[in-house]
C-alpha cells in the first residue's frame, strides 16, 4: 500500500492536482477573508448612514421642541425593538438617562464620532456581563449636557460569522471533494501506467504484438498510446520485412547462386573458347541479375525505414506518366502490344519523383510482361485520374489476373504466382510500389481490369496518392 502511495505521489498527473488544490485552498481562504471583511465594511457603513439621519432628526427635534422635546423622542425611540443607543450624561460623563448603563471611559470625553467601536452594558441585559461593541456620535449641548446616539455592532458581527461559516463549510466540502477526486485521478493514473508498464515488459521481451492500451478519453495518455503503438507496428513490420527478406534470400537465391556457381564449373571444364566464352556471358546475365535483385531489395530497405522522407517536394505526377510511358512504348511495341494513355494534365502530388518514376516502371513492366495482344482497346493502359480526395494513377492490362485471394500476397517480396514461373523477374516489383506508396501516405489497391472475363480479367494496379493541400 505504501509502495503504491509513493508511486501514486510521483505521478506528474497526482502531483498536479497537488499543486491545484493547494492554489484552490490559498485562493479560497483569501475568498473567504475577503468577503466577510467587505460585508462587515458594508453594514457598518450602512450603520453609519443610519446613525447620521438619527442624529440629524434629534438636533432638529432640539431645535424644534428644546431638551425636553429631545428627551421624550429619544425616551419614545428608546423603548423601541431593535432601538439605537441613547444615551444622556452631564459634564462630568455620568449617565443620567438612557437605555445604556455604562459604556467605555473616555467616549462620552470627545465630541463627534468615536474613533474606534467601543464596548458598553446594556440595562436589558441580566446574568454575566457580556462584551458589546458599538459605534456612537456625541453631541455637546449649550447647557453642559452629552447626548450619545450608537448603534450596537452585533448584527454586522453575527452577518460576519454566519457568512464566514457558511464559505468555510462550503469550502471544506470542496476541499475534500477535491481531495477525493485527486486521489482518484492519482489511482487511475496509476492504473493506467500500470497497464503500459506490464505491456512495454511483454514487449520488451519479445512480443512485438502486444500493443499499449488505449482508452476513450482521448486524453494526452491515450495520445501517447497511439503514436507508440503506431511506432511498435512500423517497428514489427520492419522486423517482420527483415525476417522475409532473410528467408526469402536463404531460400529463392539459393537456386540462382546454385545455378552460377555450376556454370562456373562448366567453364572451367570446357577447353572449346567459343563454348567457354557462352559460359562466362550466362555467369555475367546471372551475376547482372543477382544485383538488380540486390538493388530493388537495399532499395525498399531504403524506403521502409524512411531515409528518403528530406527528398519530398512538389511534383508533376501527369509529366511523370507521360514520360514513363513514353519511354516504356517502344518495349510494348516490340512486345507486340498497344499501350495507351488517359492522363489529367497538370496532376501535382507531394513525393521523390525517382521513386515514383521507379514505382511506374515496375508496374509498367508487369503489365507488358503480363498482357497478351487484343484487338479493339489497348492492351495496356495507363489512366490519371484525380478526385476531391484522392489521386489515382491505375496501370491495367488483360492478362491472366490476380486471384481475389492471391492479392494481398504478391506483394511480399520474392512472392511469385506459379502462373507467373516461367517469366523473367525477382518477385519484388510490386513490393517496392507498396513501400513507396507508404512512404507517400497512399496505397497500393490491385483489382481486376475486366471482371466479367473468366480467362483473362487482367490486372489494373492503382498507385493512390493524397491530393496535394495549398
Amino acid at each position: 500500500m505504501l509502495t503504491r502511495l509513493r508511486l501514486m505521489f510521483r505521478s506528474t498527473a497526482v502531483r498536479l492536482s497537488g499543486l491545484y488544490i493547494l492554489l484552490f485552498a490559498i485562493c479560497a481562504a483569501f475568498l473567504v477573508f475577503y468577503v466577510t471583511a467587505m460585508s462587515e465594511r458594508i453594514l457598518v457603513q450602512q450603520t453609519r448612514d443610519n446613525l447620521v439621519e438619527e442624529v440629524a432628526d434629534v438636533q432638529r427635534v432640539y431645535e424644534r421642541n428644546g431638551l425636553n422635546g429631545m428627551l421624550r423622542m429619544m425616551e419614545r425611540r428608546a423603548r423601541q425593538p431593535g432601538a439605537n443607543l441613547y444615551v444622556v450624561a452631564g459634564p462630568t460623563g455620568e449617565i443620567v438617562a438612557g437605555n445604556v448603563a455604562s459604556v467605555e471611559p473616555g467616549v462620552l470625553g470627545n465630541e463627534g464620532w468615536t474613533r474606534l467601536p467601543f464596548t458598553y452594558q446594556p440595562y436589558s441585559e441580566s446574568g454575566p456581563a457580556r462584551r458589546h461593541l458599538a459605534i456612537a456620535n456625541v453631541l455637546f449641548m449649550e447647557n453642559g449636557l452629552r447626548v450619545m446616539i450608537g448603534r450596537d455592532l452585533g448584527e454586522p458581527g453575527r452577518f460576519r460569522g454566519i457568512v464566514r461559516r457558511a464559505l468555510m463549510v462550503a469550502l471544506t466540502i470542496m476541499g475534500v471533494g477535491a481531495l477525493f477526486i485527486w486521489f482518484g485521478i492519482g489511482r487511475n493514473a496509476l492504473k493506467r501506467i500500470d497497464r503500459m508498464s506490464a505491456a512495454s515488459q511483454k514487449i520488451m521481451a519479445g512480443d512485438l504484438s502486444q500493443r499499449l492500451p488505449v482508452g476513450r478519453s482521448g486524453d494526452e495518455f491515450d495520445r501517447l498510446s497511439e503514436s507508440l503503438n503506431a511506432m511498435l507496428g512500423r517497428i514489427q513490420k520492419l522486423n517482420e520485412g527483415l525476417r522475409q527478406v532473410s528467408d526469402n534470400i536463404a531460400h529463392d537465391l539459393k537456386t540462382p547462386l546454385t545455378r552460377l556457381r555450376n556454370k562456373a564449373a562448366d567453364a572451367l571444364s570446357e577447353d572449346n573458347v567459343e563454348t567457354r566464352r557462352a559460359a562466362l556471358e550466362g555467369i555475367i546475365g546471372e551475376s547482372d541479375q543477382l544485383i538488380r535483385t540486390f538493388n530493388a531489395l537495399l532499395m525498399i530497405s531504403r524506403v521502409e525505414a524512411g531515409s528518403i522522407v528530406a527528398e519530398m517536394s512538389e511534383v508533376d505526377l501527369s509529366a511523370i506518366s507521360a514520360d514513363s510511358c513514353e519511354l516504356y512504348e517502344p518495349v510494348a511495341e516490340e512486345a507486340g502490344l498497344s499501350l495507351g494513355t488517359s492522363i489529367a494534365p497538370e496532376v501535382k502530388v507531394k513525393g521523390n519523383r525517382e521513386l515514383i518514376g521507379q514505382a511506374i516502371f515496375n508496374l509498367l513492366d508487369n503489365a507488358i510482361k503480363y498482357a497478351s495482344e487484343s484487338e479493339g482497346e489497348p492492351d495496356v493502359q495507363v489512366v490519371l485520374s484525380v478526385d476531391a480526395d484522392e489521386v489515382r494513377l491505375a496501370v491495367c492490362d488483360n492478362g491472366p489476373g490476380v486471384p481475389p485471394e492471391k492479392r494481398g500476397e504478391v506483394t511480399k517480396r520474392f512472392v511469385r504466382l506459379d502462373a507467373s514461373r516461367s517469366k523473367p523477374g525477382t518477385g519484388l516489383g510490386l513490393s517496392l510500389v507498396e513501400a513507396v506508396m507508404e512512404l507517400h501516405g497512399g496505397s497500393l489497391v490491385l483489382s481486376a481490369t475486366h471482371p466479367d472475363r473468366e480467362n483473362s480479367p487482367g490486372l489494373t494496379a492503382t498507385m493512390v496518392f493524397p491530393v496535394l493541400k495549398p
